[in-house]
Parts: structure tokens; sequence; C-alpha cells
């Protein structure tokens, strides 16, 4: 299974400030990172996909959340863990998941990841949530594209 984080990143590192974004929003981000997750699962946890609740992303959302509960979307559903988020995903018959934040979701996955599409944004900004640290000797970068106010990084793990 290929296994995918995607994220927005600034220049240091920062992904996120009091539960949302803090730079202006990119509407070409929004729209390929929008594309790119329709009809697969994606994993996320439980804030970022409070935080997405009225427009879930991709065809199912695996939340992952300390605590087991009930899910109110119904394309949703609860996991606690690393291993059981990946059995959700097998069990969907998925070959492709998406890994969406925040950052402790993407730290926990990035040893399992095999893909991460980042789309940099110019600039610093203060925050509160950060992008994990990675060996750069780990991966390759397979293609970037500069866009509307972003450059599109997708990086590739060496096998």
């Amino acid at each position: 299974m290929d296994l995918v984080s995607v994220a927005a990143v600034a220049d240091d590192g920062v992904i996120g400030a009091d539960g949302g974004l803090p730079w202006p929003a990119i509407p070409a981000d929004r729209r390929q990172y929008r594309a790119r997750v329709a009809g697969h699962p994606t994993i996320l946890g439980r804030r970022t996909f409070e935080s997405m609740r009225d427009d879930p992303p991709g065809s199912a959302q695996i939340v992952l959340s300390r605590t087991a509960r009930e899910a109110s979307v119904e394309t949703a559903q609860y996991v606690t863990g690393v291993d059981e988020a990946l059995a959700a995903v097998d069990a969907l018959g998925a070959d492709r998941a998406y890994v969406l934040g925040g950052a402790a979701i993407y730290e926990l996955f990035q040893p399992v990841v095999t893909e991460m599409v980042l789309s940099r944004v110019p600039g610093t900004y203060a925050g509160d949530a950060y992008f994990p640290d990675w060996d750069r000797e780990a991966w390759t970068l397979g293609e970037r594209t500069d866009d509307d106010g972003f450059t599109l990084e997708r990086w590739v793990r060496v096998e």
C-alpha cells in the first residue's frame, strides 16, 4: 500500500497556528489537495478531522484519537493507533491512503509513509504546529512544480 503524507509547510516548518493555517488561503493549493485525496481513504487526527467535519476529505476518514468514540460522519471511523489505522485502510481494500495531519499524526506515521507531497509556502509564520524533521538522505525529490502561491514537492522514500 502507498501511504502518502500531504501537508502545506512554511519555510520554517510551520504547518498550523491555533487550529488553522497561519497564512492567507491559497486556493490553488486547496484545489490540488482536494483533488489528490478524492476517492482515497485519509488518516487524520481528531482535531484536524473536527476542523473538516462539514466537508470531510477523501472517500473515508480514519480518525486517530486516544479515546475510542462513535463517528458522527458516515464515512469516518475512529482508531487508537498506527497499526489499527493501517488495518482500517486494508479493510477498505485501498492501495493508497493519505495522512493529513496534524503535527503529532505526521510524526507518528513518518516511519511508515512511502511518499510525501509537500506544498511549500514561502515565508515564515508564527505557529504552534510543525511538520516533523525527517532524514533527507532517506528520501529523493521526485517532482517539484511551482504553482500559484506555493511550490509542490513530491518526495519518495529511498528503498
